[in-house]
């Protein structure tokens, strides 16, 4: 038999998640399988989910097709009534062991053995999210601290997915990280749904700047140390000291905006307003010059106009923003946001473009002032690399990969630097 063929899609914590399902699979010795790891963020997410069940299902004839993940978890009978799949299983079980012995070889309809539909609610999990890995990625780690949201922002289906929000004590992610580093790796990227709010569940209530300090503390050979998207109005005292304190922090943030206009971010109930978002990543740059953000902003959010859009846009360059994730507002059946008064399809498209264009502008402008200055770097691959600011490098001849190291930036081609 043939080990399981797993595809991922959506967000980088669900291809962490699926490397320890990977693990989970192997230990329980699941072979001949497709385990499909869906991402529920859109309706165009939920599209593609189905689009790649029916394609790998079509390539691995006569195999069980497990479906899992956040579009699972929100609508497990959507795939359930799909001819392809074998089995739907949701985002708590899909990190339990007992799931994948259940789905291992039992006899010669092992699969038929177990309920068919293993969704519980994602709501009644308090445990921490403890499923962790020692590296995915061969040479940025990336560490799972948080899982889970306690908002409910009006366009957003993730929390029902997800569940609400749990943590990794401090404790147990240090010393995962002394492992990593012991492997050799140079960088550990913090990851987790709503990263902000680690900690609101642990005794003592620390938060994420309490954990950045600790393992900047108690990890020495850490080279460099990554936090990824975050929630700039929940950016707490330490985080703040550790941007400007801490050179093994990286001068990169990517910041959960979504808009630029007040009345927008009100109707997206989000806990920030565009002042509140200009006013951080002035402080932010002021406490470490050079810093750079990225951003999420979705166009075509119901009820905007093209004044609400704007704000939108000269949010880039209020922010400095240099990274952009732009999303076409896509309505998620269930969510407050699908009820409000939609922008038609065309202008959403138009709008997304001009958030397009507007990032790669901030972009090319970016890169502009990189050339001709030196970087430190760390090497993904023979001939690429990434600065401490997260732009991407290319080399003309082959590097030693997983590598710290000094470059000079000769010039750029609109979407990487050149050393």
């Amino acid at each position: 038999m043939k080990p399981p063929v797993f595809s991922t899609l959506g967000c980088r914590l669900n291809a962490y998640e699926t490397e320890a399902m990977k693990q989970l699979a192997a230990q329980a010795g699941l072979e001949g399988a497709v385990v499909v790891n869906t991402c529920a963020v859109t309706a165009e997410a939920v599209r593609k989910a189905k689009q790649e069940i029916r394609r790998l299902a079509r390539e691995n004839p006569d195999v069980p097709v497990i479906v899992t993940g956040c579009a699972a978890q929100t609508e497990p009978e959507t795939f359930a009534a799909m001819a392809e799949v074998t089995r739907v299983i949701g985002n708590h079980e899909k990190m339990q062991a007992e799931t994948w012995a259940a789905l291992a070889p039992q006899g010669p309809d092992f699969i038929g053995q177990t309920e068919r539909v293993m969704v519980d609610d994602i709501m009644s999990v308090r445990e921490t999210a403890g499923h962790l890995i020692d590296g995915f990625g061969r040479h940025r780690a990336y560490v799972q601290v948080q899982n889970g949201c306690d908002h409910r922002c009006t366009f957003c289906i993730i929390p029902f997915g997800r569940g609400n929000s749990r943590s990794v004590p401090a404790g147990v992610v240090v010393e995962q990280i002394k492992r990593l580093v012991d492997r050799g790796f140079n960088e550990v990227v913090l990851t987790g749904v709503d990263l902000t709010s680690w900690g609101s569940d642990l005794p003592g209530l620390p938060r994420l700047g309490d954990l950045v300090m600790r393992i900047l503390r108690l990890v020495p050979d850490l080279a460099r140390l990554r936090i990824s998207s975050i929630d700039s109005i929940e950016a707490d005292e330490n985080l703040m000291l550790a941007i400007a304190t801490e050179p093994r922090l990286m001068p990169h943030l990517h910041l959960s905006l979504q808009h630029g206009d007040d009345l927008i971010l009100k109707r997206m109930k989000r806990r920030h307003l565009r002042d509140d978002a200009i006013a951080f990543c002035e402080e932010a740059r002021k406490l470490r010059p050079g810093i750079v953000f990225g951003a999420d902003i979705i166009a075509g959010f119901p009820t905007e106009d093209e004044a609400m859009f704007q704000n939108s846009l000269k949010l880039v360059d209020e922010c400095g923003l240099t990274f952009l994730h732009v999303f076409p507002y896509s309505a998620r059946q269930g969510t407050p946001a699908a009820r409000m008064p939609a922008v038609k399809g065309p202008a959403i498209k138009e709008r997304a473009a001009r958030l397009r264009a507007k990032g790669q502008a901030a972009l090319s402008a970016h890169l502009d002032a990189q050339v001709g200055r030196e970087h430190v770097v760390l090497t993904e691959g023979a001939r690429l690399a990434r600065t401490e600011g997260f732009a991407e490098v290319t080399f003309d001849t082959d590097q030693p990969e997983g590598t710290v190291m000094r470059v000079h930036i000769k010039g750029h081609d609109g979407a990487r630097l050149i050393a």
